[in-house]
Parts: structure tokens; sequence; C-alpha cells
């Protein structure tokens, strides 16, 4: 049970088990080689509450690591108030992509949030399916030309996940904004992570060559989506895409259109961190679960078959809807258990306020806090043989079995993820077409992967295709 905070800052409860390290730099190089195995290692070593050291003295971070799916309920939801978004890392993310909803806090969150929530009901982005559709259906008439009938799934759903979300943000401005976004992201996240695990940073406003790129990157990627605000609050509207119930404008149009009970409104810099907050977790998050999918059914031809089954059942040769994701509950099992072994966020980070116990452990106030749904998911006490690939773990008689944060691949409490249902929508109504054109043969057997902004694979995901039917 959670205590009060004490007044001197300390926390009651007994000491945090610590991870060994080595002398004078602690866990920093285990952390920087291999992150998720260091979080592993920790709960298998020390149990669901570790403190892990790593940097130099003076210098030295004291990571307080939570493990359990009921810490992390604690964290992100009976205590959200005590664990805020203040670490270095999140900085770094404002700095770079703006203080959109990701990111913002306190009354600056609150006032997005409401001005935000309208736009994300069910009916409006169940509206969106068929801009999804139509741009899953141009990334599968592309693999006709695919080198040898191989692609690879981690680089084809990226494609797909960033089109998709640009069409809805931007609606006809797709093609102006997929590039940019293209070539600019990967410079401005790599610096973000550089600079957001780093024991000390220099200044991002001296010349050094890092500083610079990430700069130019930063500028082209702010002027393409000011240029794009400009002309809708200029009055040029533009429309999402074809088909969908409930589909009309762009997103960027209805964010420009917002306005509160009390007649506020997002000014033009608000509008550009919230696009741009969307388009970083609109496309990889969604992405990074498609590719795993895949990659999963490529290796088990046994769930590929019965997932497509389902798909030919349901739909037959029409174009997937909204209403179809309740008509698909097999697919939705494989989505969801692929997050499970592949969550896009693998690492989920806060700052506690006051000092508090956790598992019956004592949290420092001011310390840094880290969930880990790459080792919640893995949990033995939630997942028996929790490495074995098995949909069936989400029928809804096992997922009510289950603590509800033994599987949180969207965050949880009152901030979690506010596009989880267009992810799922647009998972759902992406994986159906492609299984539909395609079976899938894996050719990487084994991916490996590490904690960027998001889960990425440090290498590629390759899949030999072959149409069905």
């Amino acid at each position: 049970m959670a205590v009060g905070a004490e007044a001197d800052g300390a926390a009651g409860g007994t000491e945090v088990p610590a991870l060994a390290g080595i002398p004078l730099v602690g866990s920093l190089f285990d952390l920087k080689s291999d992150s998720l195995g260091t979080y592993l290692r920790a709960r298998q070593q020390h149990g669901d509450v570790v403190r892990i050291t790593a940097g130099p003295p003076g210098l030295r971070a004291e990571l307080y690591c939570v493990f359990s799916a009921e810490g992390a309920q604690q964290v992100l939801a009976a205590e959200s108030a005590n664990f805020r978004k203040d670490n270095a890392f999140y900085q770094e993310l404002r700095d770079s992509f703006g203080n959109g909803l990701l990111t913002s806090q306190d009354e600056d969150y609150l006032r997005q949030r409401r001005l935000v929530q309208p736009l994300f009901t069910k009916r409006r982005v169940d509206g969106y399916a068929g801009a999804v559709a139509a741009e899953t259906r141009a990334v599968v008439e592309s693999w006709e030309r695919a080198p040898d009938a191989v692609i690879d799934v981690g680089e084809e759903m990226m494609r797909l996940a960033l089109r998709a979300v640009a069409r809805i943000l931007f609606g006809t401005d797709v093609e102006a904004t997929v590039d940019v976004v293209d070539r600019c992201f990967p410079v401005i996240t790599e610096y973000v992570l550089r600079r957001g695990y780093s024991p000390a940073n220099i200044p991002r406003t001296w010349p050094t060559p890092g500083n610079k790129r990430a700069a130019a990157a930063m500028d082209e990627l702010y002027a393409v989506c000011d240029k794009i605000i400009a002309e809708r609050r200029g009055g040029a509207g533009a429309t999402a895409g074809d088909g969908g119930e409930g589909e009309g404008e762009d997103l960027l149009s209805l964010l420009a259109a917002a306005t509160s009970t009390d007649g506020a409104q997002f000014d033009a810099a608000e509008l550009r961190d919230q696009v741009l907050v969307f388009l970083l977790a609109g496309h990889e998050t969604t992405a990074t679960s498609l590719a795993f999918s895949l990659h999963l059914l490529a290796r088990h031809p046994e769930q590929q078959a019965r997932a497509r089954e389902e798909v030919f059942r349901v739909l037959g040769d029409r174009a997937p809807e909204a209403a179809d994701l309740d008509r698909l509950p097999y697919l939705t099992q494989v989505l969801k258990e692929a997050m499970r072994l592949y969550p896009a966020a693998p690492v989920i980070g806060r700052g506690s306020v006051a000092a508090t116990e956790v598992g019956g452990h004592g949290v420092p106030a001011g310390s840094d806090v880290i969930l880990a749904p790459w080792v919640t998911h893995r949990h033995p006490r939630y997942w028996p043989d929790p490495d074995r690939f098995d949909p069936d773990r989400f029928t809804p008689e096992a997922e009510a079995g289950r603590p509800r944060y033994a599987w949180f691949p969207f965050g949880g409490g009152p901030r979690a993820c506010i596009g989880q249902h267009f992810s799922m929508l647009e998972s759902v109504i992406a994986l159906a077409m492609v299984l539909r054109a395609y079976e899938f043969e894996a050719v990487d057997t084994e991916v490996p992967v590490s904690a960027g902004i998001t889960l990425r694979a440090d290498g590629p995901i390759r899949c030999r295709i072959r149409p069905h039917g």
C-alpha cells in the first residue's frame, strides 16, 4: 500500500534492491548497449522493484524500476499525480517536437486534452477507415514489383503508417509532408535519444555538427507544418480521403477550428506542436505493431492461416470498414499478442513528486521511475511461457483473468494514449487487407530490437511474400 510523502522527502518501506554494476559507472554501459535486456535481468534477479545506477559520480542517475502490473497501475493511474513527465528525456522531446499532448503537463495538458478529445471520439475516428484502406491498398499493390518477392515489413509498414497518418492529418497535402517527415524524423529522433540518455549535454545553440544537423531538420519540418497550418487558418480546408461514415475535413482543419467551452483555441505554434506529436506517435507506434504482427505470423503458419480464414469469412472481397473490428476477434488477438511481445513503447519514464511506497519498497521524492512494458509483458506471474506467441492469451475470458496493467502498450490512467482506438482501427484494417492479398514466410527469423523513442528493429524484418489464391 502506498503511503504519503514524508516531510524530509524520504520514503517508507524496505530498501529497494540494487542491480550490481561496475565501479564508478554502475550499469551505464549495460543500459547503453542493451537497456531492455538489462531491465529483464533486473527483474529476474531482484524482483518487481529494482534500483539501477548509471553514470560517474556527480552525474549519476538512479532509476527506480517498477515491473509489476500492480506497480504500473499505481504509477500511471492510482497515484498518477505523484508521477509526472519530469525527466531529461521528456525535456529533450519537448525541445524538439514541441509541447504537445504527449509532453505537456498540468494546465497546458488539461486545456489541450479538452480541445483535442472531441476529435478522437469513436465515431470521428471510425470515419478515417476509408483513408486507411486506400493507403493500404496502394502499398499492397506496390509489392507486385518486389525483387525476388522479398520485402522488409519494417520499412513497408513504416511507409504505410506514415502515409495513413499524414493523409488523415493533412488530407490532400499528404505528398508535401511525407518526404519531409521521412527525411527529418530520423535525424531529430537520434538527436533526442543521444541527448536524452547522456549524463551531460552541451547547449543546443553551440554550432557543433550534430546541433546544426538537428536544427536544420527541425527547421525544415517546422516550415512544412507551418505552411499547411497557415493555409488551413486561411480557409483552405481539405478532406482526409475516400469513404467512411462521418469522414470530412482532415484532422488539422478540425484542430484549427477546435474551440473549448470558454472560447479558447490553439494558436499557430500550439497547432504545430500537436501536429508534430501526432506524426511522431501516430506512425512509428502503429508501424511497429503491424511489422511485428506480420513477422510473428510469418514464423507461425498455423496462426497465419487461422487469421486469414477469419478475414475471408468476414470480408470476402469487400473493403474493410470500422464496424468490422468487432467481427475480426482473432485478428485483434494477433495484434494484441504482437503488442505484448513487441510493445511500441517498451519503456515509460516518470518523476516522483513525493516519497511513496511501491510494492512495499520506498521510492524517494524526486526519483526517476521507470516502467517497462517490455518486462511486465513477459512477467511469468501473468504470462505462462511468456516468450511463446499465442494470440489465444487475448480471448475475453483470458483477459478478464489478468490484472488490468499486465498489458499496457498504450500506457494508462489519465495520460493514456488518446489515439489508441485509431491505432487499433488502422492496424486491424491494414493487417486484414495485407493477409487477404499475400501469404508470408519469415526470412529473418530473429530480429534484434532496442528502445529508442519507440521500439525499433536493429536490422531488417524480411519476409518472402506469395500472392494468396
